[in-house]
């Protein structure tokens, strides 16, 4: 067609294109540069190398901002970085034609882990400072995402100990044909080279089998000991739990952190209060699912003073239909420590009791006037007389039972779901962030801080863009 559009290669500019011209003025180069300038770097604590000699370096902020650029584009290998310094037309232009190379990305990450953690939450504070950010309700949640290191090189318990056994056979078989060769034949016998290598490789077995008794678990990959075997998309894999608390209001992750333990139970407390760290206030509300529900997590909260609606946990909750000699139904009477059962029966305190599935002491109080109950039959069958339980932690439950019975609570609670999970949808398809690409727990943490950093301001540029948002200067 003689009306294609088409390049003309043989074209030449009498004045050379302005660069500024080339990236349009809404362009999310544009405000990662706005944004990382109105963060005050130094305050965060960056490191910068310091000598009077060989090739200067590279600002911090040049660097925070081609990373930040990186992970908001979903590239995140320093190779595939430092190509996109040279190809980029809009990092080019964020760059000034300045183009660091992959061990330079890579020495920035290495030295400031925890100033990127500092500069995700100064980054949380900016927003907050706009009035984007709400504390009436907020939802916290964790999602398992895999380590580096990969599962098949591990040290597994149950395979080693299964070598070991093989192996001890297999030795203890040519020692005895060892023996017997000797009794035959006169002289020196030398020990077979084989029997030699399987000497070294029980060896080995048992090295790794003590590496494990020192971790105190059964799987443990040497290249990164602090990963842990969890369930990651449906696998089970070396990972980490990514832990984080989501704004209501906006959207925003608010608070960020990373554990090495497969369960959530451990973290209600210390997430929330790092919400507290970064805005100085905690909000009216945090709502968390039935991974957050324990005992001792909803007493500490308590005792915090933290506002928290947990779903709990199915023999926590209070049933809807209780029989009448349900637990439920007998009371405890803290002034003269006894419990009254529903015909006002009197359990007396018996003994203390470790609780091995929850790992704390419970109270085990006895009724004392079973033979004589005319609902024996019906409240135990046990030929001892009933007898229940009370952990130090009943109260906390109690309460927080006592707590969602509200229609805001219910709301609340409900709420949940569309709160905090979008986050994690968005990062793991959206970002196709699905494994960490660094190795140990502080690398981790820090790499999951520039995930959610990443993750906000693709979020704040909407209202940067829209006009909403205007970031301050510094």
């Amino acid at each position: 067609m003689a009306n294609e559009i088409r390049p003309d290669y043989d074209s030449i500019h009498l004045f050379p294109p302005v660069l500024e011209d080339w990236v349009p003025a809404d362009h999310p180069a544009r405000f990662i540069r706005d944004f990382v300038d109105a963060l005050d770097l130094e305050d965060l604590e960056f490191k910068a190398r310091r000598s009077e000699r060989g090739r200067p370096n590279y600002a911090l902020d040049l660097l925070l901002k081609v990373w930040l650029y990186g992970y908001f584009n979903r590239i995140r290998s320093t190779r595939d970085l430092e190509r996109a310094c040279h190809e980029h037309l809009s990092l080019i232009w964020l760059t000034g034609m300045k183009y660091p190379d992959h061990n330079t990305l890579w020495r920035f990450l290495r030295n400031n882990p925890e100033a990127i953690r500092k500069a995700f939450a100064a980054g949380v504070r900016v927003a907050a400072s706009s009035d984007l950010v709400g504390m009436v309700l907020h939802a916290l949640d964790g999602t398992k995402i895999r380590a580096q290191a990969s599962r098949h090189t591990a040290h597994h318990r149950e395979q080693l100990e299964r070598a070991l056994k093989d192996l001890d056979s297999k030795i203890d078989k040519r020692l005895s044909e060892v023996e017997a060769t000797e009794r035959e034949q006169e002289g020196d016998y030398k020990l077979p080279e084989e029997l030699q290598d399987a000497e070294i490789r029980r060896q080995v077995i048992r090295d790794a089998l003590a590496e494990l008794d020192d971790a105190e678990t059964n799987h443990l990959q040497p290249a990164e000991p602090d990963a842990r075997m969890m369930k990651c998309d449906g696998q089970v894999d070396f990972g980490y739990n990514s832990q984080a608390v989501v704004d209501e209001h906006s959207g925003l992750i608010l608070a960020a952190d990373v554990a090495t333990e497969e369960t959530d139970y451990e973290q209600l407390v210390p997430m929330v209060k790092k919400v507290d760290e970064v805005l100085g206030d905690t909000a009216e509300e945090t709502v968390a699912d039935r991974g957050y529900s324990s005992g001792p997590a909803l007493h500490e909260a308590q005792e915090e003073g933290l506002d928290v609606l947990v779903h709990l946990q199915p023999h926590m909750d209070e049933p809807k239909d209780p029989d009448e000699f349900h637990c439920s139904r007998f009371q405890h009477d803290t002034q003269t420590d006894v419990i009254i059962c529903p015909n006002g029966k009197i359990l007396t305190f018996e003994q203390e009791k470790w609780d091995c599935s929850n790992k704390y002491k419970v109270r085990v109080y006895r009724c004392q006037s079973f033979r004589d109950c005319p609902d024996r039959d019906r409240c135990s069958p046990s030929k001892r007389g009933r007898t229940v339980r009370i952990n130090p932690y009943r109260s906390a439950v109690e309460k927080q039972i006592e707590k969602q019975r509200t229609p805001e609570a219910k709301r609340s609670l409900s709420r949940r779901k569309v709160i905090v999970e979008p986050p994690f949808g968005t990062i793991k398809e959206g970002m196709s962030f699905r494994r960490f690409t660094v190795r140990s727990l502080d690398g981790v943490r820090m790499q999951w801080a520039l995930v959610c950093f990443a993750f906000n301001l693709r979020k704040l540029y909407r209202s940067w863009s829209e006009g909403v948002f205007v970031l301050p200067t510094c």
